[in-house]
């Protein structure tokens, strides 16, 4: 036989179960019915066992709580033990306690003591007084079971993962199912389980975004000062401002919808990720690059990288200001990509490659026929003649899948003027470097890398990594005739992007690649603010293929490398 005491919602009662064995969640089967959202449908089991009173959590989404320690396994509780379930505690009580079962306390404060007559305009210590409670914020744990209740309800109201997109229109899908939510909102509250505290047209609009959208990250998207959205799991949220991360104070719901949001991000790209293929790389709508793994790789959740995609692609001027690079610098730029040379991106990531490469294609001009290859697409190219290529994974049965490497060799069956890689990583560096030496001047392309030296050694590393074996010296032979100019770019600590280096591949010394710097950022330390001073130079190297321009007749602005 059990004798509770359970406090919770503003009020105390005191219960007796005559069983052995009880059951306590929030469903209607259950001995114990504690009808509030932080509580399980099946969350703890009481029983009696040699005479001594067992708790143990059944598989509770919030756990179960002994005088405040969660529990993992049976634990023996003791008259007076505070056991914390959801918004609850439950006492047990000793034999010896008399009121009955169903005795219902209202919560009151016991009354002020009397006021003396000679003290009515004395000032009574607040201690005497009733204190009204202070008021507090709605627990997190609290609105999130909340909000996945009103989910599961969603879905038994109508099939979301069923219902035909196409058919109902985005608009329409929203509004429906907006006004359910609503629906099911209003009358969990008139029932009692609304988190008190909480602000209802937010939890619904959080809602509607979890269903329908990508929860909490639709806030992050919307706002343009954020550049890098980063899910490390339900509970965790950080994001890029300015070059410096951040700990939100937003969450999913759960896991589970983390995994919803991955999952219509991939859907309408024709990808999938489970646990046979755990990792997937995609796109948004607007273009913002996604990342995504999860479980048993992420060991701490469903993981996702978000770079954003900027709907207004920055220029060349827009580096200038931004004192990513000097005008110099895009002076000569200009000249290379106009002139069709060869141009390397090297940095680390998130140093602002792809920006860059973006900035250059500018310069390219508009009546050549341009082919752009990917993992995920993300360039923004001005040009009307451009074709598009995106690789493609392995379908469910592990076939079909379409590498860079197969998009670039296929590139010189399409006629182009310009192929440009978004991204070198592998074996498809090889045929980039056929392709520049086979006619395709002009190409662009990025690869990872931590200096304009070890941009030459990844490359050499990737170009073996296509399973022919070639000399080194061969290939590094194909690379200094293939590459004219490398652009390195850098992130500095504080959170600034800038060009540190130009340089010009001038040909082979023995087996080593030879190469000179025409310009360079130089540092000079930090300000006040931690901010990063310096200045870009030119160390006074002018371009070997200038000369040959200007042999051609071609007049250029030689000022630019005093």
């Amino acid at each position: 036989m059990f004798k509770l005491k359970i406090i919770g919602q503003g009020v105390e009662k005191i219960q007796e179960l005559n069983k052995t064995s009880i059951f306590i969640g929030r469903a209607q089967e259950n001995d114990l019915i504690l009808a509030v959202p932080s509580v399980s449908k099946r969350h703890a089991r009481m029983l009696i066992k040699d005479g001594r009173y067992v708790i143990m959590d059944v598989g509770s989404t919030n756990g179960t709580f002994v005088n405040g320690k969660q529990i993992n396994g049976p634990v023996v509780v003791k008259p007076n033990d505070i056991i914390s379930i959801g918004e609850y505690e439950i006492v047990l009580l000793p034999p010896t306690h008399k009121a009955s079962s169903d005795d219902i306390k209202q919560r009151t404060p016991p009354p002020p003591p009397p006021i003396p007559p000679a003290q009515k305009n004395t000032k009574i210590p607040s201690a005497s007084m009733p204190q009204k409670p202070p008021s507090k914020a709605p627990n997190e744990e609290i609105i999130s079971a909340f909000k996945r209740e009103v989910h599961s309800r969603l879905i038994e109201a109508m099939d979301l993962k069923r219902l035909d997109l196409s058919k109902l229109g985005e608009s329409e899908l929203y509004e429906r199912t907006r006004e359910k939510i609503r629906e099911i909102v209003e009358l969990l509250q008139r029932e009692g389980q609304f988190p008190s505290g909480a602000d209802k047209s937010q939890i619904i609009q959080e809602i509607v975004d979890e269903a329908l959208g990508l929860g909490p990250l639709e806030e992050f998207i919307a706002d343009k000062t954020v550049t890098e959205i980063m899910v490390n799991g339900a509970k965790q949220i950080y994001i890029e401002r300015d070059g410096k991360l951040y700990l939100t104070d937003k969450t999913f719901s759960s896991d589970q919808a983390v995994m919803g949001a991955i999952e219509r991000i991939i859907a309408p790209l024709g990808r999938r990720i489970d646990e046979s293929s755990p990792l997937v790389d995609a796109r948004l709508k607007d273009g913002s690059r996604v990342n995504a793994i999860i479980p048993p790789l992420a060991i701490k959740g469903p993981t996702i990288t978000i770079r954003k995609f900027r709907k207004d692609k920055l220029t060349m001027d827009d580096l200038i200001r931004s004192n990513t690079i000097s005008e110099e610098m895009v002076e000569f730029l200009k000249v290379c990509v106009f002139y069709r040379k060869n141009i390397l991106i090297s940095g680390g990531t998130g140093s602002g490659k792809t920006t860059t490469l973006n900035a250059l294609s500018e310069f390219i001009p508009n009546d050549e026929r341009i082919i752009t290859v990917e993992d995920a697409a993300e360039l923004q190219l001005k040009q009307e003649h451009w074709v598009q290529l995106e690789s493609r994974p392995p379908n469910i049965e592990g076939k079909g899948q379409i590498t860079i490497r197969d998009l670039v060799r296929n590139c010189l069956r399409m006629r182009p003027d310009r192929i440009i890689v978004g991204e070198c990583r592998g074996g498809e560096a090889l045929d980039m470097l056929q392709a520049m030496n086979t006619g395709h001047d002009g190409s662009l392309t990025t690869i990872h890398a931590n200096s304009p030296r070890d941009a030459l050694s990844r490359l050499e590393t990737m170009v073996l990594m296509a399973g022919i074996d070639i000399p080194v010296r061969a290939i590094r032979e194909q690379v200094s005739s293939a590459i004219n100019i490398i652009l390195h770019q850098a992130r500095f600590s504080d959170g600034s992007r800038k060009v540190t280096h130009i340089s010009e591949i001038t040909g082979m010394e023995g087996d080593i690649i030879t190469m000179q710097d025409i310009f360079v950022f130089k540092q000079q330390g930090y300000d006040e603010n931690g901010r990063v001073l310096g200045e870009f130079v030119a160390t006074g190297f002018i371009p070997k293929f200038y000369d040959e321009l200007r042999q051609r007749g071609i007049e250029l602005d030689l000022s630019i490398f005093k």
